[in-house]
């Protein structure tokens, strides 16, 4: 008689895999999303400061702290991407 415990262990695994896969793209991509929109609205609200005010260092500063929001944001967003996809 076969031993099929190793093949239902492997269906497991995969279905495991494929569920981990989905989510980690869903909320990697979620997480990307957010990030731009962020970074955007830094970049809109810190260039509407500056010429509203006339005092480039706050705009400036705004567009910072938002702009390094996205990338790490984005960077989350693409390791949760690559944890999904089983790279670690």
């Amino acid at each position: 008689m076969p031993d099929n415990s190793n093949s239902a262990a492997e269906g497991v695994k995969e279905g495991v895999v494929g569920v981990t896969s989905t989510v980690g793209n869903l909320a990697g991509g979620l997480l990307g999303t957010v990030g731009g929109v962020v970074g955007a609205t830094g970049q809109g609200l810190g260039e509407t400061v500056n010429a509203t005010t006339g005092t480039k260092a706050v705009g400036d500063g705004l567009q910072g702290i938002t702009g390094t929001l996205e990338d790490t944001t984005k960077k989350v967003g693409k390791g949760v991407e690559d944890v999904g996809k089983g790279k670690f």
